[in-house]
């Protein structure tokens, strides 16, 4: 069997928990900025630390920032090498502690963002600083790229992916592992719609039947969305904003929708059909407008050549690793759909993101931090 040193690295479970712990702490949710910011600091402090030169770039769009964090290398910053890419906001709202507090229970430590993705970016730095404690070498120069706002589809940070993309060979995306531990080689496509009803205002109690009301047309589109649903593209819709008063008849409803599909084509045709949304309502008038989209990323044979080398590592650790396409999309939709050779699903694993029973499996740490490790150290 072949042997891969990084994995005999002294990696400590314990201190990956403390440090994870602390960021899981630093609450960070896309829409604050602020907050998303101090993760930001947090995380460059770290990386600082290890001996990588950090580059602040500045949020947009009323989002946080971004850090790139390069490692020093012989061949040079200009030589493509490995992109670590990872995101730092959170779906969790500031004060998410108090129903969702940091804490261990067995093999299970629970917190914001815990899993997805605090959890696989921690154990991305802390293969780095085994490496680097350990004299270790690697064949390409290593990037951290740590974004803000991929849970909501990264509007304000795609071209800063793609363009760090474009200048490295591989790209190592630590989202959480898929539930039997495997990992990711090709994501579905997703498309996020923005709906609006306008009515006519009227006052509720003495003059109900002569307004039309948005949130009432808003609930009849949103039941005919989700209708929508099939087995190769599901519809949901997430949000609903509305009204401002009780006693006035709503004059307008904003809704914001999504739909995923494996194959482009599914995709597409269901784009078509919620941009052909029609209003039911005599003087409601209802806008569709779409979003942000990640396109399909299908697996390829780069892509399965990385696989295969993921899962040698992972079987002389001692465990395995099956692909999988994921529906959930990441950032690496992006660059797998460039064709830049990514894997995706290399974090930890743990289960329930995105709710107040988020965690992650303690005893996953050390494996995957091996499994990065092992990647960092062998590309070429």
């Amino acid at each position: 069997m072949t042997t891969f040193p990084a994995t005999a690295l002294p990696f400590d479970a314990e201190e990956i928990l403390a440090r994870l712990m602390r960021w899981s702490a630093c609450e960070s949710p896309t829409f604050d900025a602020a907050a998303v910011n101090r993760m930001m600091d947090m995380a460059a402090r770290d990386l600082a630390l290890l001996g990588a030169r950090i580059d602040r770039i500045p949020g947009r769009m009323g989002l946080g920032d971004c850090v790139r964090a390069r490692f020093p290398h012989p061949a040079g910053d200009a030589a493509p090498g490995i992109l670590v890419l990872a995101h730092l906001d959170t779906v969790h709202p500031v004060g998410t502690l108090t129903k969702l507090p940091i804490r261990r229970e067995g093999n299970k430590c629970y917190g914001p963002g815990i899993q997805d993705m605090k959890g696989g970016t921690v154990l991305a730095v802390e293969a780095m600083r085994q490496i680097l404690a350990a004299g270790m070498a690697t064949h390409l120069p290593v990037t951290f790229l740590l974004t803000s706002d991929e849970e909501i589809g990264s509007p304000s940070t795609r071209d800063i992916i793609e363009a760090e993309a474009s200048r490295n060979r591989f790209v190592l995306v630590p989202e959480p592992a898929r539930p039997d531990g495997g990992v990711v080689t090709g994501r579905y496509a997703i498309a996020r719609f923005n709906l609006k009803t306008t009515g006519r205002p009227s006052h509720a109690g003495a003059r109900l039947a002569e307004g039309r009301s948005a949130l009432r047309e808003m609930g009849r589109q949103s039941v005919a969305v989700e209708d929508m649903t099939t087995e190769d593209c599901p519809v949901s819709v997430g949000v609903i904003h509305g009204g401002q008063w009780v006693n006035c008849v709503s004059t307008t409803c904003e809704a914001e929708s999504l739909s995923m599909a494996k194959r482009q084509e599914d995709l597409d045709a269901g784009v078509q059909k919620m941009l052909a949304l029609r209003s039911n309502a005599n003087d409601v008038t209802l806008e569709v407008t779409r979003g942000v989209t990640r396109p399909v990323w299908e697996p390829d044979a780069k892509g399965m050549a990385l696989y295969d080398q993921a899962r040698a590592i992972a079987n002389a650790i001692g465990f395995d690793i099956n692909p999988q396409s994921a529906g959930g999309g990441s950032d690496g939709n992006f660059t797998g759909a460039m064709g830049v050779t990514t894997l995706d699903g290399l974090g930890v694993q743990g289960a329930l993101a995105h709710t107040l029973e988020e965690h992650v499996l303690v005893d996953s740490l050390v494996p995957r931090a091996k499994l990065l490790a092992g990647l960092m150290t062998t590309l070429a």
